[in-house]
């Protein structure tokens, strides 16, 4: 009687396992606008993760199709609205790299800066990103003098460089709190030098439990 029942678990398990294998089977060689349509659905349930996985499929069956490059303009404003700014990213440079022209790379450039400036919780933490942004800004703003994007570009140039001069400001201050006059003088030298030094700058407010170790 034991064994009866150990046989009809067993093969109870067995349908259980194929069944499930059924469901895993992957879906593939399908056409160029499925795959879009996959993507652009997942976007819409909010499940980034299948929406790249369905990507994944788009660009490897179908290298020369004209849906890869909405698809990845839609996926990276996707991610920048879920703040995965390091995936936005990504596809932003795949983007520029496939499609690098001047004239398609505008809009895909100004999303990058975008996408980098929003990424700044907490800009004195990464003064190089600030410093690589900025650089950015400048070479868009010389590359597309007529932008429709460059009102935009302007403001978050603006606000960048504020940001980095206050980092520079309290670079300096901590040298001189720690008599290094050498390293204090080339900072207040920076400083001095910037056009937005005399700016009426509102000092951005650090919580309690960050300043201690600020």
């Amino acid at each position: 009687m034991k064994i009866l029942k150990v046989l009809v678990l067993s093969i109870f398990l067995l349908l259980i396992n194929g069944c499930s294998t059924k469901d895993k089977v992957e879906v593939y060689n399908k056409p160029a606008i499925y795959w879009y349509d996959q993507i652009t659905k997942e976007i819409k349930n909010q499940d980034l993760e299948k929406a790249d996985d369905y990507f994944t499929s788009l660009s490897s069956e179908h290298v020369e199709s004209p849906l890869l490059k909405t698809s990845m303009l839609i996926l990276a404003n996707a991610h920048m609205e879920e703040e995965e700014y390091i995936l936005a990213n990504f596809y932003l440079d795949e983007y520029i790299k496939r499609y690098g022209d001047r004239k398609n790379s505008e809009y895909a450039k100004f999303l990058k800066i975008k996408a980098n400036f929003d990424s700044f919780s907490h800009p004195d933490r990464n003064q190089q990103l600030t410093i690589d942004t900025i650089r950015n800004t400048k070479e868009f703003l010389s590359e597309y003098p007529n932008s429709v994007y460059n009102p935009m570009v302007n403001t978050i140039l603006v606000k960048l460089r504020l940001a980095n001069l206050q980092t520079t400001k309290e670079i300096a201050s901590l040298y001189k709190r720690l008599d290094k006059p050498k390293a204090y003088k080339i900072y207040e030298s920076k400083i001095k030098k910037s056009a937005l030094n005399d700016a009426n700058m509102i000092k951005p407010h650090v919580p309690w439990y960050r300043a201690w170790f600020e």
